[in-house]
């Protein structure tokens, strides 16, 4: 497992019974999950006084139960990058933990390209990895769907001082954005993605991750470099294997350009019981 444990802002705290207790930088946050089969081995203290607890619904979905004391939003640091928090009506924080470890992988393999590196951020949300390349030096190209999660990303890129890095922000449909990219011709020495299990696009079409991954992981291939550096794909789709994005790595980029495959599940550390708490997995392909 890849274990994102270079955390001093952020802690998974202890967990059970479908819910994890976070801290936040200061603050403390109680949410599900639903890798969370074990029972809370006692939950007293923070379990019961957190600055925010999102109650799930039997219906779906569910709602936050704020403390007022807990701000609308908040930053907090991961070594040279910043990010704000801000808890959404979907249980989420913006920010994904556990992709810490990515972040450093990445910032890694910029920096001793020694060369310029451009690198591309499809599904990109609020940019973590976005700040990360960046901050390492890298030229990005960051691509959502969702314009709030747009803006969100260069306000990250601005509290780490990367206002005026070399970082694009597109608002566009991520499969037709590179279908463009590819007839203008241009390439990126990095791809990073983070696929939905299913989503529909602006005109109705269907995304099926299972049946549309691989041709798309393919398309992508022709908008790398000729000497690319890595490709990073991450899912948090349920039942899909790490094997299955090594055979996909495999097949759509090795075969191509060489290099080495790493896959595997990525997780957090859990302080109280000392386990590592599974948060999905990643697919990392890279050149010798």
């Amino acid at each position: 497992m890849f274990i994102s444990d270079k955390w001093r802002d952020y802690e998974v705290i202890d967990t059970g019974d479908g819910d994890k207790l976070e801290r936040w930088g200061s603050y403390i946050l109680r949410r599900p999950d639903p890798q969370i089969i074990w029972p809370i081995a006692d939950e007293s203290g923070l379990w019961l006084s957190p600055d925010g607890y999102y109650h799930r619904s039997a219906s779906g979905g569910g709602k936050w139960e704020m403390k007022t004391s807990l701000p609308e939003r908040w930053t907090i640091a991961y070594g040279e990058l910043s990010f704000h928090i801000k808890p959404t009506n979907f249980k989420h924080t913006g920010l994904f933990p556990e992709q810490a470890v990515n972040w450093s992988w990445m910032m890694d393999k910029i920096r001793t390209a020694n060369r310029p590196v451009r690198v591309l951020n499809l599904f990109a949300y609020s940019g973590g990895a976005t700040v990360a390349c960046a901050a390492a030096g890298a030229e990005v190209c960051h691509v959502d769907a969702a314009k709030g999660m747009v803006q969100w990303a260069k306000e990250n890129a601005a509290l780490s001082g990367l206002e005026s890095a070399p970082v694009r922000y597109i608002t566009d449909d991520v499969f037709k954005f590179v279908q463009r990219e590819q007839r203008r011709g241009r390439t990126y020495d990095a791809i990073i993605m983070d696929p939905p299990s299913y989503g529909r696009g602006p005109n109705g079409e269907t995304w099926k991750l299972e049946e549309n991954l691989y041709p798309f992981l393919q398309t992508c291939t022709t908008i790398l470099s000729e000497q690319p550096l890595f490709l990073l794909i991450n899912s948090y789709t349920t039942g899909l294997s790490p094997s299955v994005l090594h055979n996909l790595l495999h097949m759509a980029v090795r075969q191509k350009f060489g290099g080495s495959i790493h896959c595997g599940e990525i997780g957090l550390p859990i302080t109280k019981s000392g386990l590592n708490l599974p948060c999905g997995i990643l697919g990392r392909w890279e050149s010798n």
